[in-house]
């Protein structure tokens, strides 16, 4: 038998837990590896275009891109017919000095240079006024018709005539004085959020505007019919006929710049900072509002 051996024990001391204060972990600071790796080419992205609309990027189709196409169109068109009226007023001007020095003509000669410079005059704005017309008529139908199929959109019913119907109402001699009013007078009812079954009732500025296209259009008319006439007196009064005339298209410019504006305004949302914080300051004549009961202590809540 062998004698047993001492088993061998190592004695380890260890501080008691809470004996010396445990050292504060600092946070690791992350240091910038570079951009984030793949193992393949990533088939998420964001489309190669600055800030537009979120409806905006090509292929979706929605109300914010054709609000926001509308009032580009819409502010374009306004540029074009502010344009319009201040040279439609220069033309009336021109023609005003032009009956001036037809009047002074009867007695004695005039100026070469005077009259050349009334004929640049009248020669000039009625050139860009051709032009501005034609522009501006252009621009103003695309608007009526961007503005007219949102309008539908909103509103939930379209509108009583269609696009060609409604270009046709403005071509056809007679109809053109009430074809457009009515188109604007239904876009008008459409944008205000109106019932489908309401008769349209078309806004103050609408109905000035209604006149002054009438106005316009009569006036056009009669200038036209009235250059036939050879006398001296005629070609005299035809001057003035011009004049006003003008006047006429300066007036349907600038309110029908204003109707745009206006319709315009209606169909963009609210926009927020525009407006008007309130606060309540006091009631009166309220009822009181009810007292809770009085919860006893240790009752469950």
């Amino acid at each position: 038998m062998q004698p047993l051996q001492p088993m061998r024990v190592d004695w380890v001391a260890t501080p008691p837990p809470g004996a010396h204060p445990q050292p504060r972990s600092r946070p690791q600071r992350l240091s910038y590896g570079g951009p984030p790796r793949y193992p393949a080419p990533p088939r998420w992205g964001f489309p190669l275009l600055a800030w537009r609309w979120p409806t905006a990027v090509p292929g979706a189709v929605g109300r914010a891109d054709s609000v926001d196409g509308v009032r580009r169109l819409g502010r374009t068109a306004q540029n074009s017919l502010w344009l319009l009226g201040f040279v439609a007023v220069w033309g009336a001007l021109s023609e005003v000095w032009r009956y001036v020095l037809v009047a002074m003509s009867r007695f004695g000669a005039l100026s070469a240079g005077v009259v050349s410079a009334s004929d640049a005059m009248v020669v000039s704005s009625s050139a860009i006024m051709v032009t501005g017309c034609v522009l501006s008529l252009v621009l103003t139908l695309l608007w009526v018709r961007r503005a007219r199929n949102v309008a539908a959109t909103l509103a939930g019913y379209g509108p009583s005539r269609s696009d060609t119907a409604a270009v046709a109402g403005l071509l056809v001699p007679g109809l053109n004085l009430v074809v457009p009013g009515s188109v604007l007078a239904e876009l008008e009812h459409a944008v205000a959020r109106r019932p489908a079954g309401e008769r349209p009732r078309p806004s103050r500025l609408l109905r000035w505007w209604w006149g002054l296209w009438i106005a316009s259009a009569l006036m056009f008319t009669t200038s036209v019919l009235w250059s036939f006439r050879d006398s001296t007196q005629a070609l005299a009064d035809g001057v003035l006929l011009h004049a006003f005339a003008d006047l006429a298209l300066a007036g349907v410019a600038i309110t029908t710049a204003l109707v745009v504006r206006r319709i315009t305004t209606l169909l963009l949302p609210v926009d927020a900072a525009s407006v008007r914080l309130m606060r309540v300051v006091e009631v009166k004549d309220a009822p009181e509002p009810p007292l809770r009961p009085i919860r006893a202590s240790g009752s469950p809540r």
